[in-house]
């Protein structure tokens, strides 16, 4: 029989534990999907493949400045033995040349100039030498297609240039931008419910009174969610309250993909969330407290739509601003970018895309064995390398995210880091 605390929820379990049962239930519905202009969709991700209309470049350029020439008829050409050719013309930027190279004759030509027929390569003026105004003498061979870039060498229609969950980067901006197409079908973006829940909460912009604090949390998880690919909706502030938690996340769920409450995980006679969420599953409260330091009250669920059947996820996050943060990094996030369609490059299968550096740590680090320890850190640059000196104070101190640049991360039955011990930082 498993053992359950005050709560009725299931006892502690590991990350990676946690992560496995959520996987096990959660089913991505399909997305929806909308139109953007390229200028407006950086980040946002393909709905579909991305085909090239056309060969791009769409005739023969020049990659260098130079002459436009017959390959042959430099075949041999040494400084000891040049080769000479006629000039005769140039060749404008944006027009097609309407004069075809002949026999021991070439024109000059500027990078992106488009060769004339019978040109199959160029020659870079540095390996040419000036005889008078209207002959050149080349001093070293060029094969054909050298120095040039051929029809459809960059793209050729009908490829595939961009695959149906990708994600748009600037250079993808450029290429989709030379191939013509300047507006995209993308996935639309899910959308985040944060619920701030509890009964000492004020609005940001509000005087807190005697034992009240202002809501931080829900500018935390709106930045969080903005970078992670999302669109984050306040629902506002709630009482301790199960009829009120209920409302907020019923109305949640008719409009946003994921639900996020911050405060009400811990174990207390006015935690209701978990109550909630059970009530309007199944399958209801899948986890209920992870081996992890800050964040273990972590809640994790999933409810289901009455119209659709759909099942939504559902977090619970504790109040401390540094359990937000490292919560919703190693839980929500990775749900998030799935809402978002993306599919992530397969030659990375496996590998956990995170912005990190090596470091020598600074203090020694206590922790205790059966808990991952998530320990702030910032960076001092010393003639020896990079150190990284733990930002010690509790979860609940927004200083000390505000001072971090990232974290380093105790693993489970490990009861701590010796300083000088070389150490990965995962940064913000």
């Amino acid at each position: 029989m498993t053992v359950k605390d005050m709560l009725g929820r299931s006892g502690v379990v590991s990350r990676e534990e946690a992560l496995k049962v959520l996987d096990v239930h959660l089913v991505i519905p399909d997305l929806s999907v909308e139109e953007s202009s390229i200028s407006n969709a950086l980040g946002r991700v393909f709905a579909q493949d991305i085909i090239s209309p056309s060969d791009l470049p769409e005739f023969d350029r020049s990659t260098m400045d130079g002459y436009a020439v017959r390959g042959s008829d430099t075949f041999g050409a040494a400084e000891s033995r040049p080769a000479l050719l006629t000039v005769i013309g140039d060749i404008p930027m944006g027009v097609m040349p309407d004069r075809t190279i002949g026999k021991g004759e070439c024109m000059k030509i500027a990078t992106g100039g488009a060769l004339p027929k019978g040109a199959d390569a160029v020659v870079m003026f540095e390996q040419t030498q000036h005889v008078d105004d209207k002959s050149i003498e080349v001093m070293k061979a060029v094969a054909p297609e050298e120095n040039v870039s051929t029809v459809g060498e960059d793209m050729r229609k009908g490829e595939v240039v961009m695959a149906k969950g990708h994600v748009l980067r600037p250079q993808d901006m450029a290429a989709l931008a030379g191939m013509g197409i300047t507006r995209v079908p993308v996935f639309e973006k899910p959308r985040v419910a944060i619920i701030s829940t509890g009964n000492e909460l004020v609005p940001a912009d509000k005087t807190p009174g005697p034992g009240q604090i202002r809501d931080s949390n829900s500018y935390n998880l709106e930045g969080l969610i903005a970078l992670a690919g999302g669109v984050a909706h306040k629902k506002g502030i709630l009482p301790d309250d199960y009829g009120r938690l209920r409302q907020a996340l019923e109305e949640a769920m008719s409009d946003c993909h994921i639900i996020v409450f911050t405060g009400g995980s811990s174990v207390g006679a006015a935690d209701f969330t978990a109550r909630v969420i059970d009530d309007l599953g199944p399958p209801g409260v899948l986890v209920h407290g992870v081996s992890i330091k800050p964040g273990k009250p972590l809640i994790i669920g999933l409810v289901k739509r009455k119209k659709t059947g759909a099942s939504l996820p559902v977090f619970g996050l504790p109040g401390h601003q540094a359990a937000v943060s490292i919560c919703f990094e190693m839980f929500v996030k990775p749900v998030l970018e799935r809402f978002t369609g993306a599919v992530p490059d397969p030659a990375l299968a496996g590998i956990t895309l995170q912005r990190t550096v090596k470091a020598k740590l600074a203090r020694s680090i206590a922790s205790s064995p059966g808990r991952e320890d998530h320990v702030r850190v910032t960076l001092e640059k010393r003639e020896d390398g990079l150190w990284a000196r733990p930002v010690f104070g509790a979860s609940g101190l927004i200083s000390t995210l505000v001072k971090a640049v990232g974290t380093v991360v105790v693993p489970v039955n490990t009861i701590g880091i010796e300083a000088g011990q070389e150490v990965e930082v995962r940064l913000f």
